[in-house]
Parts: C-alpha cells; sequence; structure tokens
C-alpha cells in the first residue's frame, strides 16, 4: 500500500506553522496572485520563503496555488510571478490552464507542477495526457468515485501521483468551475474572487406574474438548495488507502488555526493507526469522530466517493456552520512569571474553564486565573480581538504542565 500524504491548506504565515506541527506533510499556500481564493490573507514572497523554509526545517513539503484560469491580461504577470516563484523554490505549483501550464514549465523546469481538481480530470487518458507534457500530479474532480479512482490508478503510470479532496467544504459546481459569482456580483470565482453565492436564500419567479417571488421549499425544510454539505472522510481511511490516493487533501484556506490544528492532527492520527494496523484505526475510530465535530461543519457527507450524491447531501434549512468550540488564541510563549502571551481571537474571561489544545493529541482543561495586558494591566476579561495578553491558567488534571509555542486555545460553547 502507498502510504498517502497528508497535504493541509494554510491561508497565513502562522496557519501554514501550525498545520506542520499538527501533522501536515506537505500545506497548499497562496500568493498575492493567481491563486483561487483572493479573499485569504495569502502570502508575500518573502512570507513564502519564510514558510517554505521552516517547512522544509520541518521536513515538509509547500505547494503554491496558481490555479485561475488567465485571461490574456493575466499572462504576463503569470510570467513575472513565476520567475520570482523559482528563485523561492516551492516544492509543486498547483496549476489548472494549460497556458499557465506552459509558462510554468518554461521557466520553472525543476520545480513538479500539480494539475488542480479545476482541470476536470475525470478519466485515465486525460491524466496520461498531462503525465506526457510533464505534470508530477493530477488532482482527483470532486466527482470521481472510489471505483473510478481506483481504474485509474490502475491505468496510469506508477510514478504519476493522485490527490483527492477528503475533508472540507463542496462546491455545487463541477469541480469548483462555478459562474454564478460573476453573473450576479461581477467577482470571478475562476478568478479568486467567488462571493459564494451558493450559500445564499433562493426563489422562485413564475414567467406570467413577474415580481411575486415563491420561496423554493424541499418538503418544508427550507431555501437553501445549492447549500452542500461538508465532506469527511475520516470513517473511510481504509477505503482510500486502498484506492491508490497518494495525497489526502483537506480543503479550508479560509479557516482559523483551531480549525486547521483539529482536522490536521485527526488525520494524522488516523492515517497513523491504519498504516500501523487496521485493528488500531477501527479501535480509535470514536475518537477521530470527537475530534472532527469539535470543528466548524455543515453536517457531513461522503461526496461522490460512494456515487453521485442525493438530495441529503444538502442543508436546506441553514447556512450556518455547526459550532462546538471558540477560537481564543495561539501560545507564542511566556513571561519571566508563567504567564502565557496571546494574540486574544475571541472574548474570554478570568474564572472561565476553557481548553488547551496541542499538536501530540492530548486535550487539557483550565482555568483561566488571570488576563494583563502587555503593560502588566490586569484584566477581567479580553475584550478586543487581536490584542496581545498574557494569560495565567490553572490545570487540574496536571499542575505540573506547562504549554508551549503553538498549543492553542479553545472554549467549548454550551449546547
Amino acid at each position: 500500500m502507498r502510504r498517502p500524504e497528508l497535504l493541509v491548506p494554510a491561508g497565513s504565515p502562522e496557519v501554514l506553522k501550525v498545520a506542520i506541527l499538527y501533522g501536515a506533510d506537505a500545506v497548499y499556500i497562496g500568493g498575492e496572485s493567481f491563486g483561487l481564493r483572493a479573499k485569504a490573507k495569502n502570502f508575500t514572497l518573502e512570507e513564502m520563503a519564510q514558510g517554505i523554509a521552516f517547512a522544509h526545517e520541518h521536513h515538509a513539503k509547500v505547494y503554491v496555488t496558481a490555479n485561475i484560469f488567465a485571461h490574456n491580461e493575466d499572462l504576463e504577470g503569470v510570467r513575472e510571478y513565476f520567475y520570482r516563484l523559482r528563485d523561492i523554490r516551492p516544492d509543486a505549483l498547483i496549476i489548472s490552464d494549460p497556458g499557465v501550464f506552459a509558462i510554468a514549465r518554461e521557466i520553472c523546469p525543476h520545480i513538479e507542477v500539480h494539475i488542480s481538481t479545476q482541470a476536470n480530470n475525470t478519466n485515465y487518458e486525460s491524466m496520461r495526457f498531462w503525465h506526457g507534457i510533464g505534470a508530477k500530479r493530477i488532482v482527483c474532480a470532486r466527482e470521481l468515485s472510489l471505483a473510478e479512482i481506483r481504474e485509474i490508478r490502475s491505468r496510469i503510470p506508477d510514478e504519476l501521483e493522485l490527490e483527492a479532496f477528503i475533508h472540507g467544504a463542496m462546491c455545487i459546481s463541477y469541480s469548483g468551475r462555478c459562474l454564478l459569482s460573476n453573473y450576479f456580483t461581477g467577482r470571478d470565482a475562476n478568478q479568486g474572487a467567488c462571493t459564494h453565492p451558493c450559500r445564499w436564500q433562493y426563489a422562485v419567479v413564475e414567467e406570467k406574474r413577474p415580481g411575486e417571488y415563491l420561496p423554493v421549499y424541499e418538503n418544508e425544510r427550507g431555501t437553501y438548495i445549492f447549500n452542500s454539505k461538508d465532506l469527511c472522510m475520516i470513517e473511510h481511511i481504509p477505503d482510500l488507502v486502498q484506492a491508490g490516493i497518494d495525497s489526502f487533501k483537506i480543503e479550508g484556506r479560509m479557516k482559523t488555526a483551531l480549525y486547521i490544528a483539529t482536522v490536521a492532527r485527526t488525520y494524522r492520527r488516523a492515517i497513523d493507526d491504519y498504516m500501523q494496523a487496521p485493528s488500531l484505526y477501527e479501535q480509535n475510530l470514536p475518537w477521530y469522530r470527537s475530534q472532527i465535530a469539535s470543528g466548524t461543519f455543515r453536517q457531513f457527507t461522503t461526496g461522490f466517493f460512494y456515487g453521485k450524491p442525493s438530495e441529503e447531501a444538502q442543508v436546506y434549512d441553514s447556512n450556518d456552520y455547526v459550532k462546538n468550540y471558540t477560537y481564543l488564541g495561539i501560545i507564542e510563549g511566556s513571561n519571566e512569571q508563567g504567564a502565557y502571551r496571546i494574540v486574544q481571537k475571541n472574548k474570554f474571561s478570568v474564572g472561565e474553564r476553557i481548553e488547551v489544545i496541542r499538536p501530540e493529541g492530548t486535550d487539557y482543561v483550565v482555568t483561566v486565573r488571570s488576563i494583563t495586558d502587555e503593560d502588566g494591566t490586569a484584566m477581567e476579561s479580553a475584550p478586543h480581538p487581536k490584542q496581545a495578553l498574557y494569560v495565567e491558567t490553572e490545570c487540574a488534571q496536571d499542575h505540573s504542565v506547562r504549554f508551549k509555542q503553538y498549543d492553542i486555545l479553545r472554549r467549548k460553547e454550551e449546547d
């Protein structure tokens, strides 16, 4: 069996480090141009170079997305961008446009090229084509079943790698090639500026009754007719491995560090457990389920892996996430008094019980004993996002435990 890579998204330098420390073998990131997540924080070239250095120090890889569908006016900028990436040397470029692919092979011949899911590769002949002109890896179209992937694996060269999304948000359009955002707002999803109109509410207008908006109901459940559930394959790792997928890809370059840490360490452990012993994986399934459920999500589906999704793959009554935990901050270090420095993400108060999660999978429940600002002024609560604070905690489980840089603070929400 091939040992799969765990590939995790990173929308910022901070999240890149979290992804790697919490279990990613590789991360994929976007620069400030030519990727499909223009609203993510993304990376400057300097940050990209620093992120690649950090990854390589931790025996991980960095792939850079350049997967827009380019227009004529984009091509000169693409060339300039690739000249800069040639010097930074990411481990791979993720590309969907054949013209952009040609430029990458010309300017960056020593950098691997991976073909994005946007390129709609649904059969082994198209994958052979890309391999024949220099692609190292193909990201499978989301519409492929595991049976189709197994057949593709058997009909392509062994050295051609297959990557597949196995967790995260699903798109209602074929392999993500959507026109709704462009039509409604002029913001092109295929240029990285999607407004996610699939999550909006819709109504029907009958031709002879203009202005009369009829709500769209499906068995009284609501009107979010394009709102897909999130993909989750944590309970199906054996099937993914046996299909011959080389890289298990998580969706979410717009997600928080807490989300990335939770998902990365859960899939890391699930993959490692299965590769060590299938019985160990089966034994730990309840832990994987509980960890994945602690993140934010829109219910779960297995997507197209076991056949075409039914109407049950949609969420009709809401476009909100299920949210069981609130992200409070990442430990950056400590002061001489032993208080932990964080940059606060959401409000919490002295006396609250919160949790600290760690890369190796251990979670601790702690009580907030004190909060002070950078000037040493005591505070009863931390109400201001992005404020630097020092926090003292008391751990009931282990009074001697000391937390480390990149441990993450979160609060469990009441049911």
